[in-house]
């Protein structure tokens, strides 16, 4: 398995086109404003080296018998999600958004879908895709996912748009593979990954097929091209999390693109597009639910942390004791959503495992929703000092370094550096443009509430409820 060191020179042996600020990026691994992403995808590969997470970083590949790294396992069996689930807190716990979760994701969507898919139309799609996940765990590769179109009119489907690539399509077929024009959005980490791995973003009809398209490509491949925000907040001396860990999200546009055979899953097959989107989600959905649970950890200890640099004990003093054990609820249940869903996991088909559909949705719905409780409780225990506290180079201000360090103290045996280290970190999380894009994130990552609430009655058995009722009551449906 590679180490960071490796990870990041193997950056260097790709020549991505990657735009950002107006400005062509020279080398992607020595970008100052792509570091932070680095940083969390390099954590990765750290925490794959130690002892002990050895049994949590790590899996035995049901393909090859090797030990892999987890990121990119298929799940065999219900204990696989829970690690997953674990993994991902773990490591967002530091990093915040890790990342890399999501080749994971979209692996196990992809090996249950290509499954059926040649199950019912006799393709050859499963063995492309078991072929690309070995070169994958033998490489120990980190590939983004491009799943979300620009979509254009959000009434209209993907063949009624005025400009046909305003969702990712095949324009063309060749014997040797296809051609993909169009762009895909919000593509996390793009820039500092190794592939790109295409997926569907809806269900399509007939008329969609030529949108009905999954595929995977190096990110240097001919005709791609990348704009990037920056990863969290390298230049700000202030962001104790972000000028270390952060998370870039990119635009990537497909311009005639070709596309080998073997390292096509999907090709105007529409039909199956719906399931490939859905399969991803709920897998998705998991790892955002261990991803918040890791933001949740920093914002528990932050909190209560930064009411005993005021003086305030959490555990003694009630108001406080009264918001921190809220925050731990939120966290903790929306968590528990995910053991539960993990717990119950089922097999599919293809064989391997994919969380519970309604637990996996309600623990995401919860995160999202209670994102902005979570920070409003960092905001009441913890005070104004979160956004008026002095830059830290002003705290190195001769001059007035000794009467800040006087002033600015809580506590008396807690120096004031270190109040204000906790109150710029939550300041970082949460009050900040960092702070607001983890609460964009958390909402809309891995799919808006209303689509959880879509998924949720979906697969709720309501019918067996209402049964239960009847039997209670004695009413009898009318035939």
């Amino acid at each position: 398995m590679k180490t960071p060191e490796e990870y990041v020179e193997s950056l260097r042996r790709l020549n991505p086109i990657v735009y950002m600020k107006g400005k062509l990026v020279g080398s992607v691994p020595d970008e100052p404003l792509l570091k932070p992403g680095i940083n969390a995808i390099s954590l990765t590969y750290e925490y794959g080296l130690k002892p002990e997470y050895r049994d949590i970083m790590h899996a035995t590949s049901h393909i090859s018998g090797r030990e892999v790294s987890r990121l990119l396992h298929i799940n065999t069996n219900t204990d696989d999600l829970l690690k997953k689930l674990e993994m991902t807190r773990l490591l967002c716990r530091t990093a915040g958004c890790a990342q890399r979760y999501l080749t994971h994701d979209a692996l196990n969507a992809l090996y249950e879908v290509t499954h059926r898919t040649d199950e019912e139309i006799n393709a050859e799609y499963h063995q492309r895709l078991l072929d690309y996940l070995q070169y994958l765990q033998n490489e120990d590769l980190t590939t983004s996912v491009a799943m979300t179109d620009a979509k254009g009119n959000r009434s209209k489907r993907p063949h009624e748009q005025q400009d046909p690539d305003l969702y990712l399509r095949i324009v063309e077929r060749k014997r040797d593979g296809i051609v993909v024009r169009g762009n895909k959005a919000i593509v996390t980490g793009a820039p500092y990954t190794h592939e790109i791995i295409v997926l569907p973003t809806r269900s399509m009809t007939e008329d969609d097929k030529d949108y009905a398209v999954s595929f995977a490509v190096p990110i240097d491949a001919d005709g791609v091209e990348m704009v990037s925000r920056q990863a969290g907040r390298p230049d700000d001396s202030s962001a104790e999390l972000s000028s270390r860990y952060g998370q870039a999200t990119a635009l990537i546009l497909f311009d005639d693109v070709f596309v080998p055979w073997e390292r096509v899953f999907l090709a105007g097959e529409w039909q199956f597009a719906g399931a490939l989107t859905e399969s991803f989600a709920i897998h998705h959905r998991l790892s955002c639910i261990g991803a918040r649970a890791g933001l949740g950890d920093m914002l528990i200890g932050a909190s209560a942390c930064m009411a005993e640099c005021n003086g305030l004990d959490p555990k003694n003093v009630g108001h406080i004791r009264d918001k921190i054990s809220e925050l731990i609820k939120f966290v903790e249940s929306f968590y528990a959503c995910g053991v539960t869903s993990s717990v119950f996991g089922k097999e599919t088909p293809a064989g391997n495992f994919r969380p519970d559909p309604v637990y996996a949705n309600i623990g995401k719905l919860l995160q999202g929703l209670h994102i902005y409780d979570m920070f409003k409780i960092s905001h009441e225990v913890s005070g104004g000092i979160l956004v008026t506290s002095p830059y830290p180079e002003d705290m190195e201000v001769p001059d007035v370094k000794e009467k800040l360090s006087r002033y600015l103290k809580g506590r008396e045996d807690i120096p004031a550096d270190h109040r204000l280290k906790i109150a710029r970190l939550l300041e970082d999380i949460t009050a900040s443009y960092q702070g607001g894009w983890y609460s964009m994130i958390s909402i809309h990552g891995g799919g808006s509430p209303e689509a959880g609430r879509i998924e949720i009655m979906r697969k709720y058995d309501l019918e067996e409820r209402k049964s239960l009722v009847e039997r209670i009551t004695g009413i009898k449906k009318e035939e």
